[in-house]
């Protein structure tokens, strides 16, 4: 898809496809309503600052719509965008998935919700790395980066939709 088919999308379709960039209702309206969008710098500054903050159950809606890092997608996940971000990790390394399957549960024992990071272009070590130092994090730092986190991934996502081809860093 380009700019100029996302722009022109009926207000449903854009909905759904905003939907699997980010799964936060009030995002994906303010993000819709702002359309036509001249550019990509001007979408994503507009999905950035929609994105900046999230309620409390904003975060549990957003977080609820990702796998476990190292872990296939279910149901209410977009398997096809978490295959590709998480290319860089290896499920028949068993020291690898041994290694996240541990991090994951002291994350979610320490701070109860799932590890979310910005997976694609990083490899297996760098999010364990991560992982490892974030646990390290007070409730109110970890919350935060959870946002930046999740905000990346969806200008990530938002960015593959608009057809842009520069990767998000």
């Amino acid at each position: 898809m380009s700019l100029e088919s996302f722009n022109a999308l009926p207000p449903a379709e854009a909905e759904r496809a905003l939907a699997e960039c980010l799964p936060v209702p009030r995002w994906v309206a303010e993000v819709s309503d702002g359309r036509p969008y001249a550019a990509w710098p001007a979408l994503e500054a507009a999905a950035a600052a929609a994105a900046a903050q999230l309620t409390d159950d904003e975060l549990v809606a957003a977080l609820a719509g990702h796998p476990r890092i190292g872990e296939r997608a279910g149901a209410g996940h977009n398997a096809a965008a978490s295959a590709r971000e998480q290319a860089g990790v290896d499920p028949r390394d068993a020291e690898v998935t041994r290694a996240l399957a541990a991090g994951n549960a002291a994350y979610e024992e320490r701070f109860d919700r799932v590890f979310i990071i910005r997976a694609a272009g990083r490899t297996a070590p760098e999010i364990l790395a991560e992982l490892r130092r974030r646990l390290g994090n007070d409730d109110t730092t970890e919350r935060e980066e959870t946002v930046t986190q999740l905000r990346e991934i969806a200008l990530l996502r938002l960015r593959d939709l608009a057809g842009e081809k520069e990767p998000v860093r």
